[in-house]
């Protein structure tokens, strides 16, 4: 059994926790100390890239798309959104802690294609709650991976996200038929229902963590009528 080696520490903002950065072998480990464990890894990537395939699933081939990514983890949503649109397409991905840029611009890259290489893809290391606010219809998808569901947990803040005033302002920043994508480890029917009070036709998928088997997780689609 080849041993996990401790590749460096990062701080989430605002008193958010720590995350660890781990490899072994050519596989990729994510933790958050102290709370849930294991936040990510890179041989378990299926919703996270489900989460892409179903929120731009919409977009026309010959649509010049601006998508935004939030959370950039891995880099396995990202990769997504980049395939499912085209050449003059943009992606713009939000990430909240600088380091987690940073491991994606090194040997953690590879596990999802280096997408923070394409000429498409612009970074804001930021809260993504700096692109949501602007109450103008930028985005043809908002695809949002920052958190455990529509309870925060790795950063309390991210709880704006899920409120009906975060829903509101994300609202307004979708195009007319624009897709909110939201991954979730599972269900929440009071979500589904503040999703639909905001004015959003809402479906709900269930996807295996790795194609096939794994534990279930949820994709919230919330489509602007």
């Amino acid at each position: 059994m080849i041993p996990w080696t401790h590749l460096n520490t990062a701080q989430i903002p605002n008193d958010g926790g720590e995350l660890k950065l781990s490899q072994r072998g050519d596989e990729f480990s994510i933790k958050l100390s102290g709370k849930r464990g294991e936040l990510m890894n890179s041989r378990v990537y299926n919703s996270e890239k489900a989460l892409s395939q179903l929120g731009c699933a919409h977009i026309k081939p010959h649509l010049d798309a601006h998508i935004l990514v939030g959370g950039l983890g891995m880099g396995y949503t990202l990769a997504a959104a980049l395939k499912a649109v085209n050449a003059d397409s943009q992606v713009t991905v939000a990430e909240l802690v600088p380091e987690v840029v940073q491991w994606n611009t090194g040997p953690l890259g590879n596990c999802a294609g280096n997408p923070l290489q394409d000429s498409r893809t612009q970074v804001h290391i930021g809260d993504v709650k700096e692109l949501l606010t602007s109450r103008q219809a930028t985005f043809d998808a908002i695809l949002l991976d920052v958190d455990n569901g529509p309870k925060g947990l790795t950063h309390t803040d991210n709880n704006w996200i899920y409120s009906e005033d975060g829903l509101k302002d994300i609202y307004d920043t979708l195009q007319p038929n624009g897709m909110l994508a939201i991954w979730s480890a599972g269900p929440d029917y009071l979500f589904t229902v503040r999703l639909k009070k905001i004015g959003f036709r809402v479906d709900t998928r269930n996807v295996q963590a790795r194609p096939g088997k794994g534990s279930q997780h949820t994709i919230f689609l919330a489509k602007k009528l």
